[in-house]
């Protein structure tokens, strides 16, 4: 018997079509479906629902809660379901759905395009065929198909602009991958789902993200606490420096905790964890109750603490749920 699975549309390049001011989403479900060979049609049961039309730079929060609940609501009807995506924020859809819907018991996978696909060339169908296969196989957690490589939805990073291999797991090996073999899942590299899934869509979208340059002005902090901001998550140099000479981010990023925001720090090198223990300036941050990051994806920590912010006001529950991992998102 044919899996159940059920096709989201978002939009994304995957069903953009040419207009006098660019590409811009187009291609309903169906016609999406229509493009695909009656090969792959017929090898599952294949339900489409359009829910967005969307470029991927326009899909925020507001956006996401609207996918986790079509994804929840329909978990029990299908043996899997596959979302098609823009590419440009894909990475923070399937980070944020491993949280909103942590312990879902069926594969939910994501994939796209780095052209539409209705061009000769596109990537698209390739793409389909794996996250397809992929939500037919069982194995439950959230994902991204992309260029025959299944990534863990939290681990994913789009390094690549145009290049079909587009997206890279980070600090993670990959979840499973196509080869002359067929799709083959590398279970040890899958989280066990955490008890039953209940639907946890409520976000905080008071986060802010900077990328620290030498020389930072630390006044920034002041200008987010005067915004409302909860949550800061910061992109520091290498292991985990910040500067403290002449511009004491220390002594800003105390008074930002002490007034109650979240402050996560990890590391801007792509590869390899944050560890605040090692110099100086990392242990007087953590002295400062900044929270590490480790080994989590920039998209990750940021979805992950908007996720946890919606969640609790409580410190001490938002440092347990950003220091543990939750959905395989650190080691």
């Amino acid at each position: 018997m044919a899996r159940r699975i059920l096709l989201l549309t978002t939009g994304g390049t995957i069903a953009s079509l040419p207009t006098e001011e660019g590409l811009a989403p187009g291609l309903a479900g169906a016609e999406l479906a229509g493009l695909l060979p009656r090969g792959i049609t017929d090898a599952y049961d294949l339900t489409i629902q359009d829910i967005l039309h969307l470029d991927s730079s326009n899909i925020q929060p507001e956006e996401w809660q609207t996918i986790a609940r079509h994804v929840f609501d329909n978990r029990r009807e299908y043996d899997g379901i596959v979302i098609t995506h823009g590419t440009d924020t894909m990475a923070y859809t399937a980070s944020v759905l491993s949280f909103m819907l942590r312990g879902i018991a069926i594969p939910v996978v994501l994939t796209g395009a780095q052209l539409p696909m209705t061009h000769p060339l596109s990537d698209g169908l390739e793409n389909l065929r794996t996250a397809l296969a992929m939500a037919a196989s069982g194995v439950a957690g959230v994902f991204l198909a992309f260029d025959r490589k299944v990534i863990l939805g939290c681990r994913a990073v789009k390094t690549r602009t145009t290049d079909f291999d587009a997206f890279e797991s980070v600090n993670w090996p990959l979840a499973g991958m196509v080869d002359g073999k067929g799709l083959q899942i590398r279970r040890e590299s899958i989280p066990t789902p955490a008890g039953g899934c209940t639907l946890r869509d409520k976000l905080c979208d008071k986060v802010f993200l900077i990328k620290l340059t030498p020389g930072l002005d630390p006044e920034i902090f002041d200008m987010l606490l005067q915004m409302h901001y909860r949550g800061i998550v910061i992109e520091a140099f290498g292991a985990g420096g910040l500067h403290f000479v002449r511009r004491d981010l220390i002594a800003k990023l105390q008074a930002a905790a002490q007034a109650g925001m979240a402050v996560v720090v990890c590391s801007q090198c792509l590869y390899e964890p944050s560890d605040f223990s090692l110099y100086e300036v990392g242990q007087k941050a953590l002295e400062q109750g900044v929270i590490q990051g480790r080994d989590m994806t920039t998209e990750a920590a940021v979805t992950k603490l908007m996720w946890v912010l919606g969640q609790t006001d409580d410190p001490a529950i938002i440092r347990d749920y950003m220091e543990r991992s939750l959905a395989g998102e650190m080691a």
